[in-house]
């Protein structure tokens, strides 16, 4: 099999140290301490069945995924990211699309997602497969558990 041959299919708690994995090898990468984990990952699976998705090769080695959820109004798109030697085959759309198509049977109308000014690669992306930068609004977060830390990969 070629790098473009992979499988792409719902994410399950067992892809995690394949995500992690792949997560831990991508420079600026920002991964949470409590969210992030096994347990954080496990509970938005839980909450989010079927929407979030993994990318593998074909050795079965996680290679892309995107943690993907809902509140009932608006999706939104989390770690989107392909390992870096797979990437420009066409994995990172056609999860995009996989992540979509599961938030429209769930009766999603819009989805929106968080890409660090600085990530050049993901911004090019996002631009490249239609997605439309807002320039109306100002994203705001406000912290509730300070032991949630983010640390970037360098």
């Amino acid at each position: 099999m070629e790098k473009d041959q992979f499988v792409i299919r719902t994410m399950k708690i067992e892809d995690y140290d394949g995500l992690r994995a792949l997560w831990m090898t991508i420079k600026g990468f920002g991964i949470r301490s409590i969210d992030d984990s096994r347990e954080g990952v496990a509970r938005f699976l839980a909450r989010n069945p079927g929407t979030s998705v993994v990318a593998l090769s074909p050795d079965e080695e996680v290679v892309g995924g995107i943690l993907c959820g809902h509140d009932g109004r608006r999706g939104c798109l989390y770690h989107v990211c392909v390992r870096e030697d797979y990437r420009r085959h066409g994995i990172g759309k056609a999860m995009v699309v996989y992540c979509m198509n599961a938030l429209k049977a769930e009766n999603i109308n819009k989805v929106s997602l968080i890409a660090f000014t600085k990530n050049d690669v993901g911004n090019a992306f996002w631009n490249c497969i239609g997605w439309t930068k807002r320039q109306d609004l100002n994203y705001y977060d406000f912290t509730l558990n300070e032991e949630n830390i983010t640390a970037f990969n360098r």
